[in-house]
């Protein structure tokens, strides 16, 4: 399942973010992951759940973003939950159906293998990609 928050600057997407990571951690049978550019959240979400400061890697492509997940999955298949911040700040191409077809490659993915993404991405609802429009909560 995938899932996205999605608004303009300042319009609580964090914060939703951050209290689902949390419902999460609480609720959870395996283990949480979160993505985010900066390391803003360290203090923000549970101890338990594992954060990863995407600033490290030099994601820009999707291409890379979907390496990043497998890999991360590929070390521990207990993994129930993704959480990616502030997704559009981590590649280059901010192309509404670019996005697109990554949240069709996620879906796949997500499927497959069992794990709930949420991703909170900076934007006007109404010009995203209907492929993304579906997926909003």
């Amino acid at each position: 399942m995938v899932k996205i928050i999605m608004g303009l600057k300042g319009s609580g997407k964090t914060k939703k973010l951050v209290e689902m990571v949390r419902a999460a951690v609480d609720t959870g049978k395996g283990d949480v992951v979160v993505i985010e550019k900066e390391r803003k959240l360290t203090y923000d979400i549970p101890y338990q759940a594992r954060l990863v400061d995407a600033a490290s890697y030099p994601i820009g492509t999707y291409e890379f973003l979907k390496g990043l997940i497998c890999g991360i999955h590929a070390g521990n298949y207990d993994i129930t939950h993704f959480f990616i911040d502030n997704f559009l700040k981590m590649v280059d191409d901010k192309a509404p159906a670019a996005l697109g077809d990554f949240i069709d490659w996620l879906k796949v993915f997500s499927d497959r293998e069992g794990i709930e993404f949420v991703i909170s991405v900076s934007g006007e609802r109404e010009s995203a990609d209907p492929r993304v429009q579906a997926c909003f909560i």
